[in-house]
């Protein structure tokens, strides 16, 4: 089966705290100050097994294998005279006038490229990094030199594209850094970028020959609509030629392979209107050996006052191709409308690169013909917009209180297939780890954490404050049971006869138990005593009469259906009864509320008891009693005789306890019902 086939998915949460994440060995988590600084992951050297990453005034080299030990940092603050620059123009002193690290780059095989905002001032500089980790060598190599062009003023933007001015109205997706001339796109030319934020850079090969390579940009802005009169967010793909030189005698240092079409993230009702999340937050690119190739998964939030919500969106490379390999958008009739353009199409079609398979006597973009260089200054919009696969997202949420603002993809051999796990970020700082079934069911681990990468079989996230390490198999978290490892059909962990443990899918041993696709337990743990999973340990708990008490009970799975059962006669207890996600919430609590409570959950057909909880419910008059203070004298060497048993009725306190006990007992007499709301 393929992605576009999968039907929207359900997420399936188990709550993690930090605390428990440390104790099992499976968090890490690092930092500078308690201060927020703004922490980005810049590049993940698998040779060297290092993690450089950027924050302010600082950029540290982490040990990808634990990043807590062995950390590498240079400090490289903004000049005093700067700061105060910045400060003067009004920016924020806190959020803007440091130097925050956004592009870090490999130079040769011992040397980083590196470049900070530089407290609205871009700078750039080279690190030494040595030859190998084991020599320890993390220093700056060089003066700094201006890093227009290369680095944005402004710590909020990426460095690919940029806004390359001090007031943020010059956008631009600029190249520097090489022995070429540098090349910009078009200056204040609305049709090539329009209020860009960008989002993400991609090198994405085209082909066999590495000169059809292109350069995809990510990034959404906002578009006039044929009005003209209105501006509307749009999400667009952008790609150049990296080889692109510019024209000879038009567009010179400018782009002359540049081109753009819409990606397109919609829901379409069944009332024929389409819903659509216009503004991307995140891409993923995921290669996979299926027919469809590079998969490129992209988050997208809507803002609108209506209608707010995140979806999950995943493109197929050959789709993005197709596009750009057909009409190209133009503006004609008296509203200016846009139209596939018919006229004729100079050769090389535009946004081919020179020396490809296609152009192989083309050395260069200055042998570009002029009606070609021309052509693609008027016409660099795609006529057809990209759709997702299937046409429709792949994950949708709306009406929460939380939005998706980051995905990373991993691709996971199970006993039954390949499944693709989704790790989806949101602005709550939680991460919710999806993976894809066909049959509507998927499964999420949320974790106290923001950004993040995969590598390593790690979880690697930066955040404001910090950056943290998280074990993409937690397989202990899903219990001691077979059934209970069975039915969260996480990808990575299987029951191995013991316990429920890491799934490696060259293992040879019969009794690595795992069913993703369907879950089911009855057909899995057969000969694990299933039986035993019904047997709860039974629990007393006390309440107080005319009091509100809560009998908890948690599911492991939300999908998991819970219902109470008590052994009562029928009563009007179903008035004061409320059934919450957590538990059984019982107001105003009477002494014929006592008895023996049963929590039974029930998933993909299998029963079994989460919990017996005995309630025991006390008079108001013996708490009362029992919660008295006797003033104590420590004076006092000899013991005292005791004091005789309070007289009333009932007994003493501790006879009083026991028959308010034993009557409840025999109260509990009768037909097993359900307790609901």
């Amino acid at each position: 089966w393929h992605v576009a086939e999968l039907p929207c998915s359900v997420l399936l949460h188990l709550c993690v705290c930090i605390t428990e994440l440390q104790t099992t060995q499976s968090f890490e988590f690092y930092t500078l100050s308690e201060k927020a600084m703004d922490y980005r992951i810049l590049y993940m050297d698998e040779d060297q097994d290092r993690m450089y990453v950027g924050c302010k005034d600082h950029v540290l080299s982490m040990d990808i294998n634990n990043i807590t030990q062995g950390t590498l940092k240079i400090q490289w603050p903004a000049s005093s005279s700067k700061i105060e620059e910045c400060q003067m123009a009004g920016k924020d002193p806190t959020h803007g006038c440091g130097n925050f690290l956004r592009v870090t780059q490999p130079y040769n095989r011992t040397h980083l490229f590196i470049c900070g905002s530089g407290a609205y001032s871009p700078v750039c500089a080279y690190v030494n990094r040595g030859r190998r980790p084991e020599e320890k060598v993390f220093h700056i190599a060089s003066r700094a030199e201006s890093g227009k062009g290369r680095c944005s003023f402004s710590p909020r933007e990426l460095f690919s594209g940029m806004y390359i001015d001090f007031m943020g109205t010059d956008a631009a997706i600029f190249r520097s850094l090489t022995s070429k001339n540098a090349v910009r796109t078009d200056q204040h030319n609305s049709k090539w970028l329009s209020e860009p934020v960008f989002i993400d850079a991609h090198l994405i090969p085209d082909g066999s020959d590495p000169n059809d390579s292109k350069l995809y940009f990510f990034f959404r802005e906002r578009l006039t609509d044929n009005s003209g009169n209105t501006k509307h967010i749009h999400t667009m793909v952008a790609r150049v030629c990296p080889n692109d030189t510019g024209g000879q005698r038009s567009l010179v240092n400018k782009w002359t392979t540049f081109l753009k079409a819409r990606m397109v993230c919609s829901v379409l009702e069944e009332d024929g209107t389409e819903t659509h999340f216009d503004e991307l937050e995140s891409v993923f690119l995921l290669d996979t050996d299926g027919p469809k190739g590079l998969l490129i998964f992209g988050v997208f939030t809507s803002t609108s006052s209506v209608f707010k919500g995140s979806a999950v969106c995943v493109y197929s490379m050959a789709d993005i191709l197709m596009v750009f390999n057909g009409p190209f958008a133009h503006r004609e009739g008296p509203n200016f409308q846009w139209v596939a353009f018919q006229g004729r199409i100079p050769y090389p079609r535009p946004g081919t690169c020179p020396g490809g398979a296609f152009t192989p006597h083309i050395r260069s973009t200055k042998e570009f013909p002029d009606d070609v260089v021309t052509f693609m200054r008027n016409h660099p919009v795609m006529f057809n917009p990209i759709y997702p696969m299937g046409r429709r997202p792949l994950v949708v949420r709306t009406h929460a209180d939380y939005k998706y603002t980051s995905i990373a993809v991993d691709q996971v051999t199970a006993a039954d297939g390949l499944y693709q796990v989704l790790f989806l970020g949101t602005d709550k700082g939680t991460v919710q780890k999806v993976v894809m079934l066909p049959t509507n069911r998927s499964v999420s681990l949320d974790l106290i954490l923001e950004e993040l990468e995969v590598f390593k079989q790690q979880l690697y996230v930066s955040s404001e404050y910090g950056v943290s390490q998280v074990l993409l198999h937690r397989c202990h978290a899903y219990g001691s049971a077979c059934a209970d490892c069975c039915l969260a059909r996480d990808p990575y962990c299987a029951w191995d006869g013991v316990s429920c443990s890491r799934f490696y899918p060259t293992g040879k041993r019969r009794s690595r138990r795992q069913d993703i696709m369907f879950g089911n337990p009855l057909t899995q743990c057969r000969g694990f005593n299933l039986k035993a999973y019904r047997n709860a340990v039974e629990m007393s708990q006390y309440g107080v009469k005319n009091n509100t008490t809560f009998l908890e009970c948690l599911p492991k799975s939300p999908l998991a259906s819970v219902r109470w059962l008590i052994q009562k006669d029928n009563d009007r207890r179903k008035e004061r009864v409320v059934n919450t996600e957590h538990g059984l919430l019982i107001r105003t609590v009477q002494l014929s509320d006592q008895g023996l409570y049963h929590c039974l959950a029930t998933e993909n057909g299998f029963k079994r008891t989460l919990a017996k909880i005995h309630l025991r419910v006390l008079s108001e008059a013996l708490v009362s009693a029992l919660s008295e203070k006797r003033p104590t004298t420590w004076a006092r060497k000899e013991p005292q005789p005791p004091e005789p048993p309070a007289q009333g009725v009932g007994g003493g306190r501790e006879e009083q306890l026991e028959r308010e006990g034993r009557d409840g007992e025999r109260r509990s007499v009768g037909e097993e019902e359900k307790c609901e709301e």
